[in-house]
C-alpha cells in the first residue's frame, strides 16, 4: 500500500480479483487476508518517515473501510467492529507518534466528549439482561470512528495524487467483494425472490450494507474514469469494472446505496465539469457519454434478469405491480419513535443502547436504528442536537475558506444520505466523512485557470 500504489493499478486490480475468486473458493484464506491486512497496514505506517506517515495511515484506513462488509460477510474479520477499531488504532498511532492534530480541530473533541454522558446514562439504564459493553460498543464504533477521523484530517495538507491513492486502497477490496458476489450468485433468475432486498444475491450478508459499499465503488470508479483514465484501455477497463459493480449494487434489490450513488457520481460530474477548462470539457463529455451507456445498458440488463422486478422495487411496487404504503420500510415509523423519545427525554436522553430496548418493551420488534441522526438525538438528548450540527455545520464552515477539495460535495453527501437510511453500521461513512476535511493542494490549480489579460 505504497503511495506509488496507483502506478500498480492494472496488477492491483488483477491481484483482487484474485482475492475475490480464492475466499470464494476456500473460505478460510478471508482470516489469512485480514492478518495481511493488519500486519502490512502496521508494516507500512511504522517504517514510514514522519512526513508521510499519515498518507500511509489514511491508505490504511480507506483499505480497511473498503475491505470491512467482504470480511463481514465470509467471517474474516475476528469481530465484528474490528474494521472501526483499527481505522481508530491506525490513527492514534499517528498522534502518539507525534502527526498532531490542528488547533481548529477542537470542534471534533468536543464532540467526542459530548458522548461520555450519554454513555453514563446508558450503563445506568440498560436492561440487567442486556450486555453492556456490547451495546455501547455497537451503537458508538461508528460516531467514535467519524469523530478520530475528523480530528486526524481536519485541514491536513496532501497532494491530489495521494487522496487518489487513498480513494484507490477503498475501492481495490470493493474489486474482490464484487468478483465474490457473481461466483457466489451467479445467477439472479435462481434467487428472485420478490421485490424485497436479496440477501442471497448480496452473499448471504445484509443487501443494505453490499448496495451501499458497492454504490461507493461505483462513484470511486467514475471518478477514476473522469479524473485518471487518460488512455481508451483504462476508460474501457474502469467502464467495464464500473458496470459490473453497479450490476451487483443494482440486483440486491436495497435503494439505498444505489441511490446514494447517483446523487454523489452527479454532484461529482458537476463540480469536475464545471471546474474543467475549455479544452477539458471535450474529453469529459466523452467520458460521460461512455459512463452514460454503461449506466443505461447495466440497468437494462438488471431489469432483463429480474423479470423487471427490480423495475418495481424502484417504482414501489410490489411483485404483483401493487404500490406499497411505506416507500422506506419501516424507517419512518423508526424514525418517529427515536424522535419521541428525544421529546420525551430531551436533556441527557435514554442513554446509549435504550432505544433498541424501549422499542422492543413497546412494539415487541428487535429492530436496530437506520438513521443516525434520530438515534444519536434519542439517546443524547441536548448532547447529541449540539454534536449533530458540530458534524453537519463544521465541513460547510471549513469548504468555505478551503475549495480545492473537488470531491468535498460527494464525499459530505455520501455521509449524510448513508446515515440516514443505514445508520453508521460501516466504517465508510465514518471515514469518508473525515476526507471531507483533508486539505488538497495541486502541482497547478486543479482544473481551471483564469486567463491573465496583458496591459498593452
Amino acid at each position: 500500500m505504497a503511495t506509488n500504489i496507483s502506478n500498480n493499478y492494472i496488477n492491483l486490480v488483477l491481484l483482487h480479483i484474485g482475492i475475490g475468486l480464492g475466499v470464494f473458493i476456500f473460505k478460510p484464506l478471508s482470516s489469512l487476508y485480514f492478518i495481511a491486512i493488519i500486519g502490512l497496514s502496521l508494516f507500512e505506517i511504522l517504517k514510514a518517515s514522519h512526513a508521510k506517515r499519515p498518507i500511509y495511515i489514511l491508505i490504511a484506513c480507506a483499505y480497511v473501510a473498503g475491505s470491512e462488509v467482504f470480511l463481514r460477510m465470509t467471517g474474516g474479520n475476528f469481530f465484528y467492529e474490528s474494521s472501526k477499531y483499527l481505522v481508530i488504532l491506525f490513527i492514534l498511532i499517528g498522534l502518539f507518534l507525534g502527526d498532531g492534530v490542528l488547533k481548529n480541530s477542537y470542534k471534533y473533541i468536543v464532540y467526542l466528549l459530548i458522548l461520555v454522558p450519554g454513555i453514563i446514562i446508558g450503563i445506568f439504564t440498560l436492561d440487567f439482561d442486556t450486555n453492556v459493553r456490547t451495546a455501547i460498543t455497537f451503537n458508538l464504533s461508528g460516531p467514535v470512528c467519524l469523530g478520530i477521523s475528523a480530528l486526524y484530517c481536519y485541514n491536513r495538507r496532501i497532494h491530489i495524487k495521494n487522496l487518489q491513492n487513498i480513494l484507490l486502497a477503498a475501492l481495490l477490496p470493493l474489486i474482490s467483494i464484487t468478483v465474490y458476489l457473481f461466483f457466489y450468485s451467479p445467477s439472479i433468475k435462481d434467487i428472485l425472490s420478490g421485490t424485497q432486498s436479496n440477501f442471497e444475491a448480496s452473499g448471504g450478508f445484509g443487501p443494505n450494507q453490499v448496495a451501499t459499499v458497492l454504490g461507493l465503488g461505483v462513484f470511486l470508479l467514475t471518478g477514476r474514469l473522469f479524473f485518471q483514465s487518460k488512455s481508451l484501455f483504462l476508460k474501457v477497463l474502469n467502464i467495464s469494472i464500473l458496470t459490473l459493480m453497479a450490476y451487483r449494487a443494482i440486483i440486491t434489490f436495497s435503494r439505498g446505496g444505489v441511490l446514494v450513488a447517483i446523487v454523489i457520481i452527479l454532484m461529482f460530474i458537476i463540480v469536475f465539469y464545471i471546474r474543467a477548462h475549455s479544452a477539458l470539457k471535450s474529453r469529459v463529455l466523452f467520458s460521460l457519454f461512455i459512463f452514460g451507456i454503461g449506466i443505461l445498458l447495466t440497468w437494462l440488463i438488471s431489469s432483463l434478469n429480474t423479470q423487471g422486478l427490480i423495475d418495481k422495487r424502484y417504482t414501489n411496487q410490489d411483485a404483483l405491480g401493487r404500490e406499497k404504503q411505506d416507500i422506506t420500510t419501516g424507517r419512518t415509523n423508526l424514525f418517529t419513535n427515536e424522535l419521541n423519545e428525544f421529546f420525551e427525554n430531551p436533556f441527557l436522553g435514554v442513554g446509549v443502547g435504550k432505544l433498541k430496548e424501549l422499542r422492543f418493551k413497546k412494539e415487541g420488534v428487535k429492530a436496530a436504528s437506520h438513521n443516525e441522526m434520530s438515534r444519536i438525538v434519542g439517546e443524547h438528548g441536548l448532547f447529541g442536537v449540539i454534536a449533530f450540527l458540530i458534524l453537519l455545520l463544521s465541513p460547510l464552515f471549513f469548504r468555505i475558506q478551503n475549495r480545492n477539495n473537488l470531491y468535498f460535495y460527494s464525499f459530505y453527501l455520501f455521509w449524510f444520505l448513508t446515515i440516514n437510511h443505514s445508520s453508521m453500521r460501516i466504517a465508510a461513512p465514518a471515514f469518508i466523512y473525515g476526507l471531507c476535511l483533508l486539505n488538497i493542494h495541486y502541482d497547478k490549480p486543479p482544473l481551471h485557470r483564469k486567463q491573465i489579460i496583458k496591459k498593452r
